[in-house]
């Protein structure tokens, strides 16, 4: 999946929570927020694309969970809180380089010929590692762990990059090849920006091979390394990047200028980002993968930088006048992005009060972000009840309707999209500091289920306004307007 992620360490964070924040954009794609309780979770899991069958642990923990309305692929189930307070999105799609892929080969599913063959599955990928971890872990280092052995065991057919996070810490995972796998815990005070590609660019191998503080890889690495004559670097520094990473002229228009974007929000005066003289361009191989940035983030902070379509630069697609290079970069906010999550675990919280699921469905560009609490036995019918069927009944195709219509009459629907944004966040901030409230004093945590459906309504309530609004707007610049007037 074409995806875009930002992780936040709890010192760079306005509130001290740890976020993990990703879109989920690979294709037009119908999303629903459901919880999954520990007896709706099977023990014996197999995946509809790899067919690889993987016996799951007794016990699970209940969690949320963004999966495809359409199960035919599979459930996809993308990212989710677990009762423990752990967060965790999957995956971020990453890039390798055929040095890589000859010495650790994908592992593929390999269909029978004829009734003499038997089938190989292949292994895990995107639809499969939420399900078959989140519900098993109590730590995000737990949750690097677990992947990581099931990595080891069932291989993947997909490079990919996972997030876990607790109240205390952001782990950021990212595999190499079919088995092997790398991982870093996030300095509390750095932002880490990841386009698609593969993103470290510097990792501590006497670490991961000695304390494990902070680093964490397959126990062969350095051999795999060696034997395979995969590191490029130059002077002994160790980049990950250049050791198991791509370099192409495709990330130069897809994945890097997102993170150039990005880098630029959180420290516009830190390095020089436009201009001859600049330090990085759009098109540079050596952003870095982690910023400490200027100021702290907050969670409009996430949203703004998963909305963007390099507003404020000559690259942004609404401009009225063609710069010439209007439109030349792929967006981080993009028209089939299907869900947009911000997982926000809040130290100073109860358990049941800790995570913090922040819902954005359809394009981050022109859609709200809505909070729920993510400790609760069901979530409410707009958010959960997501029909094939395009309905302004349920949050997903509401929002997908707003984007659709928005982008067409840009500048006559802005002003409507940045009050409804405004508006579903300032509305959603109160009623979550109220619950808390009530909830703290109270010590009855069971009202995170009437606090979700409250919630619920005031999107619903917002939404409908804005999408009547952007209705009228739209439809006011239709190509047929007509008047006896214009005679």
């Amino acid at each position: 999946m074409p995806c875009t992620t930002v992780l936040v360490g709890k010192k760079a964070a306005n509130d001290n929570s740890t976020m993990i924040a990703r879109t989920d954009d690979g294709h037009f794609d119908e999303k629903k927020l459901i919880v999954v309780t520990p007896k709706q979770q099977k023990r014996k899991y197999k995946s509809v694309l790899s067919h690889v069958v993987v016996e799951l642990p007794d016990e699970p923990l209940s969690y949320t969970a963004c999966p495809s309305v359409d199960p035919s692929n599979g459930i996809w189930a993308a990212t989710g809180i677990n009762a423990a307070g752990v967060g965790m999105t999957a995956t971020e799609t990453i890039t390798t380089n055929p040095r890589v892929l000859a010495a650790d080969p994908m592992v593929e599913l390999k269909k029978a010929r004829s009734r003499r063959e038997k089938e190989v599955p292949g292994g895990i990928g995107e639809e499969d590692i939420l399900v078959l971890v989140l519900p098993y872990i109590r730590t995000a280092r737990e949750g690097v762990l677990r992947l990581a052995a099931l990595l080891e065991q069932y291989g993947t057919y997909e490079s990919n990059g996972v997030a876990f996070n607790d109240e205390n810490e952001v782990w950021w995972m990212e595999t190499i090849g079919g088995h092997h796998w790398m991982a870093k815990r996030v300095p509390d005070d750095i932002v880490v920006v990841m386009p698609n590609q593969f993103g470290m660019d510097s990792f501590d191998l006497d670490d991961a091979f000695g304390a494990q503080q902070a680093h964490l890889c397959s126990a062969d690495l350095r051999e795999f390394i060696a034997e395979n004559h995969l590191d490029l670097n130059q002077n002994g520094v160790f980049n990950p990047r250049n050791v198991f990473g791509s370099h192409t002229d495709q990330d130069h228009c897809y994945n890097t200028p997102r993170a150039w974007f990005m880098g630029r929000c959180l420290c516009p005066r830190s390095y020089r980002w436009d201009g001859t003289d600049a330090d990085f361009t759009p098109e540079s191989d050596d952003i870095p993968w982690a910023f400490v940035p200027e100021r702290k983030l907050a969670v409009e902070d996430v949203k703004y930088l998963l909305s963007s379509n390099y507003q404020g630069t000559p690259y942004n697609p609404y401009l009225s006048q063609d710069t010439g290079v209007r439109g030349k970069y792929r967006s981080i906010g993009i028209n089939r992005t299907g869900v947009t999550s911000i997982c926000q675990i809040r130290d100073h919280m109860p358990v049941e009060l800790r995570g913090v699921e922040w819902i954005c469905f359809a394009s981050t560009t022109f859609d709200a972000l809505l909070p729920v609490y993510s400790h609760v036995e069901k979530m409410p019918a707009y958010l959960s009840n997501v029909t094939l069927d395009c309905s302004t009944e349920n949050f997903y195709w509401a929002s997908a309707l707003i984007g659709a219509l928005a982008d067409h009459s840009y500048h006559r629907c802005i002003q409507h999209i940045d009050r409804y944004q405004n508006a579903v966040m300032s509305k959603g901030r109160q009623l979550l500091r109220e619950y808390d409230r009530k909830m703290l004093d109270s010590s009855d945590y069971s009202l995170t289920a009437e606090a979700n459906e409250t919630l619920a309504r005031m999107a619903k309530e917002q939404t409908t306004k804005t999408l009547n609004r952007v209705l009228r707007a739209a439809s006011e610049t239709m190509k047929n307007g007509y008047n006896r007037a214009d005679n």
